[in-house]
């Protein structure tokens, strides 16, 4: 008795009228703007400039789309080119449908053109992006749970995903969700490749290595649970064989990078530490000249608001000698002389 699961959306596309919003195509934008919020961050942090990352992923993004549609058509050409089947499909990229190492491979080129445009050493640049592009891989997996695609065997554990479709020969029932397996596990590729750069100071590509090796190790054991046809080799499914290899590949690059190139970038944007520098001294000169000014107009209203001292009581300037008094002597003497002309004038009138 199936106790719980998670149940598929009824519908993987709504209508604004006569605009079909579609929860595939919503994943893989909410995906991008990640990436480039998070890489344009890192970027920063690297000493780069804001705003270089967007600039080159508007080159990555459409290169990616292009490329991980040519790899998903490639490789699942009978769904689109065999008998009964309507090739413009294969152009229908909404519908779900892209491969992941094609996206990588072909938004590699993408970005390498920008980064030549803005004078960016690549490595450093895929270094700065290689955990938002992990996590852009985690948001954009759910697409799949849109279109109720890419799920594994069937299973009855509560948290085994509930597919209602019968479109393309699948079989209603509830099944291991291969792509929550691998969005989760895409999150902790980001962390771990942050955690790894800040721990190791990984430079010239090898975060960027990091990133491809950890996502193939679980892509492998992923791959390896899904039931939609694929074509196989020697037993195992095309994409195992892919990330096996992939996965070699970083090792080996990580490897002889850190021989050959150990370290990490100085600089990575040529004229960005000129220009932060100019930015600061600007900064400096407008600070000291508010300062002067603040100086001066607090030396004007102490001017103003304080008192003239030297008109104060008390001061040199005010304070005067006392008048020296009169001699004593010739007071009395005066005073004498005016009382015997008083008399006399008295007796003639007598």
């Amino acid at each position: 008795m199936e106790l719980a699961f998670i149940p598929s959306p009824s519908r993987g596309v709504l209508h604004l009228g006569p605009i079909p919003l579609r929860g595939y195509a919503f994943c893989i934008i909410i995906g991008v703007f990640v990436a480039v919020w998070l890489g344009n961050r890192r970027w920063i942090a690297r000493g780069g400039r804001p705003g270089t990352v967007a600039d080159i992923a508007v080159w990555a993004v459409p290169f990616g789309l292009i490329g991980g549609r040519l790899y998903h058509v490639i490789t699942d050409y009978q769904l689109y080119f065999s008998e009964g089947r309507d090739w413009v499909d294969a152009f229908k990229i909404w519908e779900g449908g892209l491969g992941i190492w094609g996206a990588i491979a072909f938004g590699a080129v993408g970005a390498w053109i920008g980064a030549r445009r803005r004078g960016v050493p690549m490595p450093a640049y895929a270094d700065a992006v290689a955990p938002g592009i992990a996590l852009a891989q985690a948001i954009g997996r759910w697409g799949n749970w849109f279109n109720q695609e890419l799920y594994g065997k069937a299973t009855d554990l509560p948290w085994a995903v509930e597919i209602t479709s019968t479109a393309d020969g699948r079989v209603p029932g509830t099944y291991h969700p291969t792509f929550l397996y691998e969005s989760l596990w895409c999150i902790g590729v980001a962390f771990l490749v942050i955690w790894a750069d800040r721990r190791f100071k990984l430079g010239h590509g090898r975060a960027f290595a990091l990133y491809v090796a950890a996502y193939c190790a679980g892509r492998f054991w992923i791959e390896y649970m899904r039931v939609d046809d694929a074509h196989h080799i020697l037993g195992l499914r095309l994409n195992n064989w892919t990330a096996l290899f992939v996965f070699l590949l970083a090792v080996l690059y990580i490897v002889l990078s850190a021989r050959m190139r150990p370290g990490r970038e100085a600089v990575v944007e040529p004229g960005a530490e000129t220009a932060a520098g100019d930015a600061g001294s600007d900064a400096e000169k407008e600070a000291e000249a508010a300062a002067a000014d603040d100086a001066d107009h607090a030396d004007a209203e102490g001017k103003a608001d304080s008192p003239d001292l030297s008109k104060a009581p008390g001061t040199a300037e005010n304070t005067r000698a006392p008048e020296e008094p009169e001699d004593s002597a010739d007071t009395e003497d005066a005073q004498d002389a005016e009382a015997v002309k008083d008399g006399v004038d008295s007796a003639k009138k007598g």
